[in-house]
């Protein structure tokens, strides 16, 4: 834990400058992030057709900034003729690069999205990366501590079954992750003065914050029930698989419902260095379905 918080304090200080500066943004950005109404909890089925065949997803109304990004982007077109940009067998299939859509062979792909992020929904456990979960990609907590999504990156989870010590280390793993979660936390609530202390060079300062924070995040964690996977997790990751290494971490907004097959299909496609398909897997168009 010092360890690990040693640097990620460092890079928390980086991360909320960065996030300070992109603040300035327009509103308009934040009315994208915040554009559901909190008390609508409807589920939402998305049809996705593909050069690979169709599917069909379920946006959970527990998640609704995603599922509301998620249906706008939808009604807009915005993932018509897009490609998946990364597969890797027996992990997950991942879309939503907006620069995918014109790219050359062997283009790197990845960055791209609209000039907004989506405020972290993480609904753990109760939504997990069991294989066919919907979930927003994101970057790295070294550079987004809060863990915001992607405002368009999105992959589905393929994953491999797993044994019963994958799921011992799955559990020290989760210990290790709401750990980290609680020390974030606490990070934030000093945010400024982070920052100050970055910008003046106290790092005597800032070792003194770290120590405290450490110290508040055990005596934290140690009041707190022992994180732990439920029945049903590890019923569905010995049995059907998922990737449970990223739960807690992302945000899990929905799930496949119908045509699991395509995703294994585009999941076996050969790829690059890079994860990409060599032959293009294109998104052909989405659309809402109406309510059952």
């Amino acid at each position: 834990m010092r360890a690990l918080a040693a640097a990620c304090l460092c890079a928390f200080a980086m991360a909320c400058a960065s996030e300070t500066n992109g603040a300035a943004a327009s509103s308009e950005n934040k009315q994208n992030t915040d554009m559901t109404t909190q008390t609508d909890s409807t589920d939402v089925r998305v049809q996705v057709e593909t050069t690979a065949g169709n599917f069909t997803v379920l946006l959970y109304g527990d998640t609704p900034r995603h599922r509301d990004n998620f249906v706008k982007l939808v009604k807009e077109g915005y993932y018509d003729e897009t490609l998946f940009h990364r597969v890797i067998n027996e992990f997950m299939i991942q879309a939503g690069d907006p620069d995918s859509r014109n790219a050359a062979p062997g283009q790197p792909l990845g960055s791209g999205g609209p000039d907004y992020k989506i405020d972290a929904e993480i609904v753990f456990p109760k939504h997990y990366h069991k294989r066919g979960a919907l979930a927003a990609a994101r970057q790295g907590d070294q550079v987004n501590p809060t863990r915001k999504s992607s405002g368009s990156q999105f992959y589905v989870v393929t994953g491999r079954k797993c044994t019963q010590a994958d799921l011992a280390g799955m559990e020290q793993q989760m210990q290790h992750t709401h750990m980290q979660s609680i020390f974030n936390e606490l990070a934030m609530q000093h945010r400024d003065s982070i920052i100050a202390m970055q910008q003046r060079g106290d790092r005597a300062g800032l070792q003194a914050l770290q120590q405290q924070l450490i110290d508040e995040t055990e005596a934290k964690a140690a009041a707190m029930p022992k994180e732990q996977l439920s029945e049903e997790m590890k019923q569905d990751y010995t049995t059907i698989g998922g990737a449970p290494h990223l739960d807690g971490q992302y945000t899990v907004f929905g799930e496949v419902i119908d045509g699991m097959d395509t995703i294994d299909k585009i999941e076996k496609a050969e790829t690059d260095g890079r994860d990409r398909p060599k032959e293009d897997i294109r998104i052909l168009s989405m659309k809402i379905l109406p309510a059952e």
